[in-house]
Order: structure tokens, then sequence, then C-alpha cells
């Protein structure tokens, strides 16, 4: 057996300073909170995220969760971005965006197309910091996250005195607690407590400018004080349990002394009722024991080739970062509970990316708190699908928990997250069985297969797939109107619809001819060159952003679509001419995944580590993108789907496939993939 304390022991990650990218965090899946060498939130301009929108920078050291939203006041219609487009069936209508979007910004055409890309908006819920302190006067960092207990131990001098903050999260509750003991006189340092504004920025969730639009009422409660806060239509109330004294320092903002105390508690608890700080670490500990102690692990520590510790320390890492980032009542942020990007808002073909290791990994539950929402989600699917003339149910792009889609150029003409509710709901059922998974999941794999099938437009050569579209590689997003047959997604289509039929039979439901009709009769991916295309309409292949036709064998099981010689000549020639600085993190995972398939396990080793910038990982095991971008959860989960591809296999297939044969590696707990 492995040795799991060992193997979470020798990646806890330790601080010896400010490392402005690479924050630590403590959470729930639900709730998150970041600090930083403080064990606090003390000085957040230190550790920045760069603004898209042109408001100004925001911090990674927030404090957020999955039902804390905001909207500015605004009464936009999405009704006013929708545009027809021709396509085989006649004009549909498509929620659409007239102004301009790229990676470097935005720029709305009009009030509507902004107001709807911005709102709502995840809201940082409070700043938590030392007060009246300056990073000159902190110095001997030494700071721990323990990864078997899941608390942070910040230890430091400030002032010349000795100081130590344990910083720990309820596992169940939005409860935030912190010991701070101190050298220094007078009951030690003091903390600040504040409250922002929502933000419509990208990367900042906190706007500091509008003290005048939301309300902070200090009341006093047992063993403490409550914050009541009010922001427009949004509220939510901040109890904190504390041996200190509270006075209010300014709009939104109050200061904690301990005047007789030589250890300061706080317990803060957003939405929740606050406990014992005791209470919120005992019960950390345990939950992060039984993690580490139940579900998949891999030790690669046998192995001599060198670059295995760092995967090894990049697959332990991902389990921490995705529990407590991407394991919440909503799908997540790209950034998880860390940041703003895009708002906040999430996008649903990255669901598969951030959560579909989980029941791989043996830990299915945390999948399943999200894959929930789709079911809240059905009745505007069903609106979209119907509006444009469909069966079923149309998955959104870009949403926050009201599932409605967003003005954009992209978003909207995407097809790729469609079947993943059924990838998602199979790998439920093969990991906690069938009867458990039909009951939860049957209603929305019945209806997302059934939008699929009738989507699909018959003609020659088969089942085709748009106009409009935008496949997942968002390149041809211009050619929008004429773009048709992704590679990726007529083998995925393929794949998911033979998924749902089998799902029928066994709900003891007859087949449905039209899915089948479709699944078998899907036309056949353009080859030019003797390599797979991205599509099959011009400009079919273009080398940069995802190379998504490699994921038609490797994310997507074996299909009749697909001539794995065909796709290794693919994989080749994308390995030889892509453009590695306009890809992103889950595209090296996605890549392994390809390789595995293909047999070609050196290969999957060399792209999962491949020593590029969008594949860099950070000391605190977060996947780097850029500076407006700067953790990437998809990059994660991808690497944790990967590698249990790679070391358990697939159904039918071979064993340990995704490995070469001189590591050692040693797995338990995983679970095949389809």
């Amino acid at each position: 057996m492995i040795d799991r304390r060992a193997l979470a022991d020798r990646h806890a990650v330790e601080v010896t300073g400010i490392l402005p990218r690479s924050p630590l965090s403590v959470g729930n899946g639900e709730f998150c909170c970041t600090v930083d060498v403080t064990g606090l939130q003390t000085f957040p301009d230190r550790y920045p995220v760069q603004d898209r929108t042109g408001t100004g920078p925001g911090t990674l050291l927030a404090t957020m969760s999955s039902w804390g939203w905001h909207s500015v006041p605004g009464s936009y219609d999405l009704a006013e971005t929708v545009r027809a487009y021709e396509t085989p069936r006649g004009p549909v209508p498509y929620v659409d965006m007239r102004g301009d979007l790229s990676g470097a910004g935005e720029a709305p055409a009009s009030a509507a197309e902004s107001w709807l890309r911005a709102n709502p908006h995840r809201l940082d819920l409070g700043r938590i910091g030392l007060a009246d302190v300056t990073p000159a006067e902190v110095s001997d960092v030494r700071q721990r996250l323990d990864l078997w207990s899941g608390t942070i131990t910040s230890r430091y001098r400030l002032r010349g005195s000795p100081v130590r903050v344990v910083t720990a999260c309820h596992p169940e509750r939005d409860v935030l607690a912190v010991r701070l003991e101190s050298g220094l006189p007078a009951g030690g340092p003091s903390v600040r407590l504040a409250f922002p504004y929502g933000s419509q920025a990208w990367g900042n969730a906190a706007d500091w400018d509008r003290p005048e639009a939301h309300s902070s009422t200090l009341r006093p409660s047992r063993g403490g004080f409550t914050v009541e806060r009010v922001l427009d239509d949004t509220a939510y109330h901040v109890k904190v349990a504390t041996n200190g004294q509270v006075t209010e320092a300014g709009p939104h903002e109050f200061r904690i002394t301990f005047p007789e105390a030589t250890a300061a508690e706080l317990v803060i608890a957003f939405n929740a009722e606050p406990l014992a700080f005791q209470e919120v670490a005992s019960a950390s500990a345990r939950h992060w024991a039984r993690f580490w102690s139940t579900g998949g692990a891999v030790d690669l520590s046998g192995s001599r080739d060198e670059r295995a510790g760092e995967l090894e320390r990049r697959v332990v890492l991902s389990q921490y970062l995705t529990a407590i980032h991407c394991a919440g009542s909503l799908p997540p942020a790209e950034t998880g509970l860390m940041a703003n990007s895009w708002r906040g808002r999430f996008h649903l073909e990255m669901h598969w990316w951030h959560a579909a290791h989980f029941p791989l990994w043996g830990r299915s539950e945390l999948l399943e708190r999200s894959l929930a929402w789709y079911a809240s989600a059905l009745p505007r699917a069903r609106g979209t699908a119907r509006s444009q003339g469909c069966a079923g149910a149309r998955w959104p792009k870009q949403v926050g928990p009201d599932g409605r889609e967003s003005p954009s150029p992209i978003g909207p003409f995407l097809v790729w997250q469609q079947p993943h509710p059924i990838f998602l709901a199979e790998l439920v059922r093969r990991a906690r069985g069938t009867r458990h998974a039909l009951e939860r999941y049957a209603g929305i794999v019945l209806e997302t297969a059934a939008f699929m099938a009738s989507f699909a437009i018959k003609g020659p050569g088969g089942y085709a797939l748009g106009p409009p579209l935008v496949p997942a590689q968002e390149s041809y997003a211009s050619v929008r109107a004429s773009a048709a047959d992704p590679t990726f997604e007529l083998a995925y289509w393929s794949w998911a619809l033979g998924v749902a039929q089998r799902w029928r039979r066994l709900l003891d439901l007859p087949p449905e001819p039209s899915w089948a009709e479709v699944a078998e009769g899907m036309r056949r991916p353009r080859v030019r060159g003797g390599v797979y295309a991205a599509m099959d309409a011009p400009p079919y292949t273009v080398p940069d952003d995802h190379p998504s036709m490699l994921y038609a064998l490797g994310f997507v099981p074996p299909t009749r679509l697909i001539d794995p010689a065909t796709m290794r000549a693919t994989l080749r020639n994308v390995l030889a001419s892509w453009k590695w600085d306009t890809t992103w993190g889950w595209d090296y995972p996605a890549m392994a995944m390809t390789a595995t398939r293909l047999g070609e396990p050196e290969t999957a080793v060399e792209t999962l580590l491949m020593p590029v910038a969008k594949n860099a990982y950070l000391p605190n095991g977060h996947n780097r993108q850029t500076d407006t971008l700067p953790v990437y959860l998809p990059g994660n989960g991808g690497l944790l789907a990967a590698v249990a591809l790679m070391a358990a296999g697939w159904e039918g297939g071979p064993p340990a496939p995704g490995f070469p044969a001189d590591w050692s590696v040693e797995h338990e707990g995983l679970h095949p993939s389809p």
C-alpha cells in the first residue's frame, strides 16, 4: 500500500518570502480564502492580477464563495443581443456580440452587451489583514501549508518580534479560523476587516471606490460581533467570534484589537455560525486526513526519471487545489475562488476539465455537488434549444448561477460543452453505480442527447454540425457563420450519443432511433495532407489556440470516425509546428491523453511536462497562464484526468498504458476511464 501520509507530507508547500504569483489558500470547495506570508490578507497589492478592462489591477488575496454574487442595477434583456444566422434548417436566432472581444480585452458595442457580460459577478466577501503593517516590517518568513491537516502555519518576525499565525477553514461551513501568537507588547498587532463593493472588472472582484453604494452595519453578537452587508440586491452577514475588541475605523472598515490577550483568535463565519478556533482546526485536520487516506493515489517516488518528482508534486497539489476551488455547488470559474477571470462567471466547456477527474480518483461526490446544478439550468437550456428549432436542452457557455448566456461572438456558438453532462454523468455511473446515477442524472442525459440528435443535420457524407459554429479551437470565431464539422466535435457527438443510448437501455426505455442514426452516421472528419484538419471548412487548420483535432481520440474514447494511424500523424504534426504560446494549460494533459490512447507513453510524459510557459506550475501548485490569468484550474484538473488514464488505463484498453517502462508507478483507488 502507498504511504499516503508520506506522499502528502513530501509536497507540503513551504514559503520563505513574498511570492507575488504564489500565495496559499484554505477552503472547502464552496468557500475559499487566500492569504499572504502573514497568514492573512495584509499585502493585497503585492499579489496582483492584471485587468483586461482598464480599471486597474486586482489581487489574488480574495475571500470568495459559490453563493457570493452581485449585480449592479440594470434592466437589460438578452433579447437585445440576439441576431439571426443562416443555418441548414433556415434562419436561427443566436445570442451574439457586435463589439470586439479578444485575449487582450473587450469592447462591447452597447450598454446591454457590457452589463450582460459583467453581471452577475462573483463577490470578494471581505479583506482580513494585519493593520498598519508594511512588507518591510516582516522578516524571517517560514510559512507552511500542511496538506494532511489543511492548515497554513505562518512564522515570521514583525518589527523584530516573533509571530505565529495558524489559518484554517471548516470543511463543511464557510468559516475561517485564525489564531495569532505574538511576542509584541500590548497584545500584539491589530487586525483590519474591510468590505468592498462588487466589481464588474476582469480579475478584480472588489471595488473600493464606491463606499456610498453599499452598507456594512456593525452589531454586537454573542462572543463577538456581526457585520450585516447589503449591496443592492445582495445581502449576507459576517459573524466574528473573537477574544478581541472591535471598533469602526472608517466606512466598511473595522479594527480588532487584543489589549489583554497573549494569543488572538478570530473565527469569521460568512453566512454561517462561528465555532471555536479549535473546533474549526480539528474539523479541518480530520477532513483532510480522511481525504488523503481515501480515493485515488499515485506514488512515483520509486522512479529514476528526474521528471517523476515534479509530476508527483503537480499531481498531489492539484488534488488539493481542485478540492478547495472546484468542488462547490456550482461549476467553477477558471480561476476558481481565487480571482475573477471573466468576472467569476463559469464556463461550461471547462466543467469537464475542472471536475471529471473526481470520479476517476474515487471522489465522485466532489463532482456531484456541481453536476446537480444542470437541473436548475434546464428550463433556460430547453428554451434555447426550442428557440433554435431543436429538441432537448442546449447548454450555454459563459454563465452565472442563473444559467443565462453571455453576449459573445464565441460562447453561444460553441457546441463542445453539449456532451459534457453525458460524459460526467457516465463517469459517476461507473464510479458509484448505475442506480445512483440514473436516479439523479437521467433527465439531464436524455435532454442533452435529444438536443444533440436534433442539432445534427443530415447531408452528403452523413450528419453534420453547423454552420454557424465555433469549434473548441476558438481561432475560427471570425468565420463562425460558415464554420462546420470540427474533427473533435464530430467524434465527441458520436460517442456521447452512444452513451446516452445505453442509458436508455439501463432505464428500460426503448432505443431512440434518431440517436442511433446520428451517432452511427456522423460525417468522417476532413483529412488534409495525411493529418486531421481542425474543421471541414476554410481555413481548415490554424496552428494556434487548442490543437483540438487531437482530442477526437484521447479525450474522446475510440470511435469508428477516427483512424489511429492518421491521428498519430496528426500528433506528430502538431508537436512539430504548433504555436505553444497561444495554447492553454489543459492542452498538455489533453495531448498526453491522445498519446496514451495511441500507445506512446514517452510522448505522453513529454507532453504532460512540456517546458513551456502555459504548462508552468507554481510553487503553490497552480497552473499559471498570463498576468491576467495567473491561475488556471482546468490545467490542474486535466492533469489529474490524464494521469488517471495513464496509470489505470481505460475499459478494454491495455493495462498501465501511459508511463514508460522504466518508471515505477504505484497507484491505488483509481477508476479506469471509458
